[in-house]
């Protein structure tokens, strides 16, 4: 065989050869999520793995996503996508924000929790566009609305119970939001709110005591698994990693769960959430509609908490600053240090990180109740 046989043989056999319009779509698609993870810092812990998998899946005769039997001939990224698909990274995610979360802004300020409800509005509100849309299922309809509490491992959770063949978009729109925070909560604010209200300045909050802090996530998941058992395992592990934290008992949990498994979990769910972006399954009319209606959801709720937040600030005679409405979603931390970062705008005395924190970590629990409420209705 000569050189130039070879030669061909191995080039009819490589990517190039394979390479589709899809592909190269994709990879730009993959290339942008890299520069804004970069170049603009958004969220690059969860979007620099989300899309180099994406790159890595849209690699013609790659073989990554390969599904196979026996389940040790699939592709390697597929092999980690059981993690997703069993929705064991998600509740693992979970665990790893609770040992993080310090629910005291919550428990210190209890109205906190309508703030968080209200930012779940989005969800709502695109669950019945969907449905009325009539592209949907009710099951479809929602677990796309879950993305609008930009919450990305309740989404997973959601999907995979619901509609497991819309994984893939609603996991990538999920994250892809929840990164993209500060870019597009602040013009909804701003919009929302006067300069005035943007400029209140709120009280320090009371200190909440070592025992409020242990009992509190006891109590959660106590009412809440009993009430919704189908968000047990979730809340069960994100109230578990707060107690890690806050019993002072077990510091080497608490800080392999905020840390390590974290990290890892992280890699591997970024990577194989990315991964599911297949371009074949991706570039679809259907999944255009997916990611504009989680757009419209997130919009929503970002907009519901805000709205609260100014009914608020007039029924409490300007004391709380509707801006914090916003961090009602439950990306923990991002939403609260956008609001963080907003009042500081109009007011470089303000500090509403720890006000903020109290209807984000609301949020997480609002998110996994609506996605509760959702799985005992289709589930």
């Amino acid at each position: 065989m000569s050189f130039f046989s070879i030669l061909s043989e191995i080039l009819s056999q490589s990517g190039f050869a394979h390479l589709e319009w899809r592909n190269c779509v994709m990879f730009l698609i993959a290339f942008i999520l890299i520069y804004l993870a970069i170049r603009k810092g958004f969220e690059p812990l969860l979007l620099l793995p989300i899309a180099f998998g994406m790159l890595l899946a849209n690699l013609p005769e790659a073989g990554l996503m390969t599904e196979a039997e026996p389940w040790y001939d699939s592709g390697v990224l597929r092999i980690i996508y059981s993690g997703v698909k069993s929705n064991l990274f998600p509740c693992l995610i979970f665990m790893g924000v609770g040992a993080m979360t310090d629910f005291g802004p919550l428990i210190a300020n209890p109205i906190s929790l309508l703030l968080g409800s209200a930012a779940q509005f989005g969800i709502y509100t695109a669950f019945i566009i969907a449905v009325a849309s009539g592209l949907f299922t009710m099951e479809e309809a929602a677990s796309i609305a879950i993305i609008g509490g930009a919450d990305g491992p309740t989404a997973i959770y959601t999907t995979n119970t619901l509609a497991p063949h819309l994984l893939a978009p609603i996991a990538v729109a999920a994250y892809s939001y929840m990164a993209l925070i500060p870019l597009i909560q602040p013009p909804i604010m701003k919009a929302l709110t006067t300069k005035k209200e943007r400029e209140t300045k709120m009280v320090e909050l009371r200190k909440v005591s070592k025992t409020e802090k242990i009992v509190f996530p006891v109590v959660v998941v106590l009412f809440t698994a009993l009430l919704l058992p189908s968000v047990a395992p979730l809340l069960g592990l994100l109230m578990l990693g707060n107690l890690f934290k806050e019993s002072g008992v077990v510091d080497r949990l608490s800080d392999t769960a905020q840390n390590a498994l974290m990290n890892i979990v992280t890699i591997m769910l970024g990577l194989t959430v990315g991964a599911t972006a297949n371009g074949e399954i991706f570039l679809s009319v259907q999944t255009i509609a997916i990611i504009a209606l989680g757009l419209f959801a997130f919009a929503c709720s970002t907009a519901g908490g805000v709205l609260f937040g100014k009914v608020l600030y007039y029924a409490t005679g300007g004391k709380i600053n509707p801006l914090i409405g916003a961090a009602g979603v439950s990306a923990v931390p991002m939403a609260a240090r956008v609001a963080q970062v907003e009042g500081r705008k109009y007011n470089p005395t303000n500090f509403l990180l720890m006000h903020a924190m109290g209807p984000n970590v609301a949020g997480v629990i609002g998110s996994a109740v609506a996605a509760g409420v959702f799985l005992i209705m289709f589930g």
